[in-house]
């Protein structure tokens, strides 16, 4: 056979070629291990051995040829097939994006920085503690002895006997912060977190929820003092035109104890259902900080002195951003955390 021939008929048949699958057949027909090309090689038995190795350099020859011109006619067929692709599945980039939805950062979280970036500014350190807690750092030192009435209003959840129990306030970092100053050194903290109390879950209670506590001990303090730093809160987080106000109160760790008050500011302290008709809403409690704790402490009462005051993160969320159902700081529904990107209410 003309292997002139042969070439010819490969290229003529790679004109009529449309698909690869065509090209796989024309493949087999000439290269396959019966194809025209491939069974040139037989013939070289009955040659001389002086005429195989130029028969065989020019089989050689033609099977490169032949396989050039089939990987040059599928690299077409492929560059065709991706450009009838690109033209059938192109995308208008002039469209509008599709919209992703997400959820939105803590408001919880956003309030506790918020608080504690602006005492961190008036020279307060954030401190931690843990959330399993001695009933010595969270009744006994701070003048709740076994038997106190008040440890029945806080309904702990006890871990292991009596000794044990999950934090009922975060009072015990407070504590803690006074232990590690060993009476000599001056204390300005404030310790954010969980804590734990049996109670039932509906719009406005919850088995856990967020305090922001916060503890100064120094020489000569005075009621004024947190007087004056509840007031600076107050008007960081809900504006220059807020009016605060104490109210006696009892604490069993502070002495005097107050409640502390803020004017509402939905209706500017003329009343309405948020205020109870008052014209105020309660915000936190606190006190100078009671003798009694100082001294367990390792502080001398008669030469120290300190306030402390607890924030509930939940509370002032919702007074602030207008949310009326505790349970939705902890859903995780994209649907529910909408309420989350409300804008504050002036």
């Amino acid at each position: 056979m003309d292997l002139e021939n042969i070439l010819s008929d490969l290229k003529n048949d790679l004109e009529n070629v449309k698909t690869m699958h065509d090209v796989s057949e024309v493949k087999a027909k000439y290269l396959g291990k019966k194809g025209a090309i491939t069974s040139l090689y037989s013939k070289m038995k009955d040659l001389k051995d002086d005429e195989k190795k130029s028969f065989g350099a020019l089989i050689n020859n033609l099977k490169s040829e032949a396989t050039n011109l089939l990987d040059d006619k599928k690299e077409n067929i492929e560059s065709q097939i991706l450009n009838e692709k690109l033209q059938n599945e192109s995308i208008d980039i002039s469209l509008p994006a599709t919209e992703i939805k997400i959820g939105a950062p803590s408001i919880l979280e956003k309030m506790i920085e918020d608080v504690s970036t602006l005492l961190m500014s008036m020279g307060y350190d954030v401190i931690d503690g843990p959330e399993v807690e001695k009933d010595e750092y969270n009744f006994e030192m701070l003048n709740l002895p076994k038997g106190h009435p008040a440890r029945d209003a806080q309904d702990t959840f006890y871990v292991l006997g009596d000794e044990l129990l999950l934090r009922s306030q975060t009072s015990p970092v407070q504590v803690r912060s006074m232990l590690a100053g060993e009476g000599k050194v001056p204390i300005r903290m404030i310790c954010p977190g969980k804590t734990y109390r049996r109670d039932d879950d509906d719009a406005t209670h919850s088995h856990q929820f967020m305090q922001i506590e916060g503890l100064l001990v120094d020489k000569n303090i005075s009621l004024s003092d947190l007087k004056g730093t509840f007031d600076v809160i107050a008007k960081h987080l809900f504006g220059e035109e807020c009016q605060t106000r104490f109210r006696p109160s009892y604490y069993p760790f502070t002495e005097p104890s107050v409640e502390m008050d803020i004017s509402c500011h939905h209706c500017k302290g003329k009343g309405c259902a948020i205020c109870k008709n008052t014209g105020w809403i309660t915000v936190s409690g606190g006190g100078m900080v009671h003798p009694k704790v100082l001294e367990n402490c390792g502080y001398d009462p008669k030469k120290w002195s300190g306030f402390a005051f607890g924030f509930g993160a939940e509370r002032l969320a919702m007074i602030k951003y207008g949310i009326d159902d505790l349970r939705v700081f902890y859903t995780n529904d994209l649907r529910e955390s909408r309420v989350f990107e409300r804008k504050e209410v002036n």
